[in-house]
């Protein structure tokens, strides 16, 4: 298979969040048939959809390119999870790591354990700013918005903690 462009959003609201999300992108680098190509910058949000007393996440985006299939590319992620300490417990819980895998190629993909484009993607802040510092020109297959027209379309964010 040829190489395909994808990118993934990274988190992290417990622990070292910086080592985590370190060590998350080295065992991306070190998985066969996947080069990292560019990381964002990391950047700090409250929880979205957790407890209220959540620790803040920080949060990044990485440009991949693999000649991985997505279901596998996606696996390796639930992999490198696991091996960083990740539990699942409950929805939206504060977590060690969260490897999202956000878009894969231009493909649009729907079944019971992958959905791509990652489905809340268009609404969230903390994934599009970080990807549109990486790929603005990137194109949402469902929505045809580019990554930095679906940021820009976002109402913006509360000054104020509500």
């Amino acid at each position: 298979m040829n190489s395909v462009p994808a990118y993934i959003g990274l988190g992290s609201n417990l622990g070292d969040r910086e080592k985590n999300i370190a060590l998350a992108i080295l065992r991306l680098i070190q998985t066969d048939g996947v080069r990292v190509l560019r990381v964002s910058s990391l950047l700090e949000n409250p929880a979205v959809g957790g407890p209220d007393d959540s620790p803040p996440f920080l949060n990044a985006a990485a440009a991949l390119e693999t000649c991985l299939s997505a279901h596998a590319l996606m696996h390796k992620l639930l992999e490198i999870e696991k091996q960083l300490g990740r539990q699942r417990r409950e929805k939206w819980e504060p977590r060690v790591i969260d490897l999202d895998l956000l878009l894969y190629e231009n493909r649009i993909l729907s079944s019971d354990d992958l959905v791509v484009p990652h489905p809340l993607m268009h609404d969230r802040r903390f994934v599009l700013q970080p990807l549109a510092e990486i790929a603005p020109e990137v194109v949402h297959p469902t929505l045809q918005m580019s990554i930095a027209g679906l940021l820009a379309s976002l109402t913006p964010p509360p000054s104020a903690k509500r």
